[in-house]
């Protein structure tokens, strides 16, 4: 009996441990580790942009890049007007430059697709001036005299489209004086209490620093968005050389980050922005102030950018072919990451 009992309990106790082994819980997977985030080798970048807003954006990159924080390096060169710009870019002195859009198809088409846009970093920055209150509109333009820099680029091109798109023949029913640098139409406008004339950012708040009751009398920007025409008026753009795109693509992407961010410091920090506008070159401090919200600084890409530049590159195309290099850019014109 006593040896009946024993097999019955060694039987309950061996089911007893099959069953807790069948109901242990399953040991856990081992999670997969995620891969490394990718290290790129920064490099330096030859880099230029025109005094002016066309720079502007680039201002907080170019400070943590002299502090080491940058993944490149950047040699930023600050030029005068775009033609100081574009024979470097040519020969392969500078990778990157801020330029006008208008110039950026040029010299697409003039370089048999050598130049590549990367991005967008301003829309509409120009500003007709005056010391009064009669211009409301461009139609009001008509029969004045109207000085102006930027004979060949945006802003002859702009004025165009926006005086024609108001009933006003800019070869019969305006005068139009082009000069050389903004400070020669400050100079006008300080002898000249009629004058009125085209000025872009930041020049416009220099200007209202010197000419007493100077006043904004209509934004291109906001006069081009009410026209409806599904395009933007597009200020500068950034380019660079195609081969030098092709043989360095994580550096550039690394570049538009790091230009992207820059772009939003100083939207966001304007105080801060300024400071590194002055110290960069450009305008004084409390200029910079003044003028950064009304400057249009974007980052604009990829798709985005393409709608932009191509809707903004065709009204120009329509007036005058050469004014986008005799044809409109191809699809290669547009860098995509």
């Amino acid at each position: 009996m006593k040896k009946f009992l024993s097999v019955i309990m060694s039987a309950v106790l061996l089911c007893g441990a099959l069953t807790a082994c069948s109901s242990a819980p399953a040991a856990e997977a081992e999670p997969t580790p995620e891969p490394a985030p990718e290290v790129v080798e920064g490099i330096d970048i030859n880099i230029a942009g025109m005094s002016g807003p066309t720079s502007m954006g680039l201002v907080s990159m170019l400070d943590k890049a002299s502090k080491g924080e940058t993944v490149n390096n950047y040699n930023f060169t600050l030029a005068g007007a775009a033609d100081e710009i574009t024979p470097l870019l040519v020969k392969g002195e500078l990778d990157i430059a801020a330029v006008p859009a208008n110039l950026a198809s040029v010299l697409f088409n003039n370089t048999e697709g050598k130049i590549q846009i990367l991005a967008v970093n301003n829309l509409g920055v120009l500003y007709v001036v005056e010391q009064g209150e009669t211009i409301k509109s461009f139609a009001d333009l008509k029969g004045k005299t109207i000085y102006s820099t930027g004979k060949g680029t945006t802003p002859e091109y702009a004025l165009n489209y926006l005086l024609t798109q108001n009933g006003v023949d800019p070869a019969a029913d305006v005068t139009i004086e082009w000069k050389s640098e903004a400070t020669e139409i400050v100079a006008v406008l300080k002898q000249n209490p009629d004058a009125i004339a085209v000025l872009p950012q930041p020049f416009v708040t220099v200007a209202q620093t010197q000419v007493e009751g100077l006043n904004v009398a209509l934004s291109f920007n906001d006069e081009w968005n009410a026209l409806g025409n599904g395009s933007s008026l597009v200020t500068g753009v950034i380019v660079a050389r195609k081969a030098f795109v092709e043989e360095n693509p994580a550096q550039v992407s690394a570049f538009l980050d790091e230009f992207k961010a820059s772009t939003e410091f100083i939207n966001t920090n304007v105080s801060e922005g300024a400071a590194l506008v002055e110290a960069i070159g450009i305008v004084k401090a409390a200029v910079a102030a003044k003028a950064i919200p009304n400057c249009n600084i974007q980052f604009m890409e990829g798709a985005e950018m393409k709608t932009v530049v191509s809707g903004y590159l065709q009204t120009l195309f329509d007036q005058n072919p050469k004014a986008v290099g005799g044809a409109m850019p191809t699809d290669e014109f547009y860098y995509s990451r």
